[in-house]
């Protein structure tokens, strides 16, 4: 999927088992993940997974720089760069509307 040199990060994100997981919707009302948490996620995946800051950004096309400010949870980040490297590194994202904006009346 994503290779660089040796390393195929696809095989390496198979060897890693990790998930947050929310069981109920008041539990998701008191969660709220900041930007240092979504940084701090994708850091330990990337060390979990074994590969370097310089070859995520090489795999997710990204710059250096901007794997090094996401990781310390930079508030400004693009988003769309965010998510490729969410994607990149086998981190899923869950959406979910309040009950409210899904009613149709």
């Amino acid at each position: 999927m994503f290779p660089y040199g040796n390393i195929l990060l696809t095989s390496a994100i198979k060897q890693l088992e990790y998930s947050r997981t929310v069981t109920s919707l008041d539990e998701m009302k008191a969660m709220k993940y900041t930007t240092q948490d979504i940084g701090r996620l994708a850091r330990e995946t990337r060390k979990g997974l074994g590969v370097t800051q310089k070859a995520l950004a090489m795999t997710s096309g990204t710059g250096l720089r901007f794997i090094i400010e996401l990781e310390r949870g930079k508030e400004t980040a693009e988003i769309g760069k965010v998510l490729t490297i969410l994607q990149t590194l086998g981190i899923q994202l869950t959406l979910t509307a309040p009950p409210a904006a899904t009613k149709r009346g």
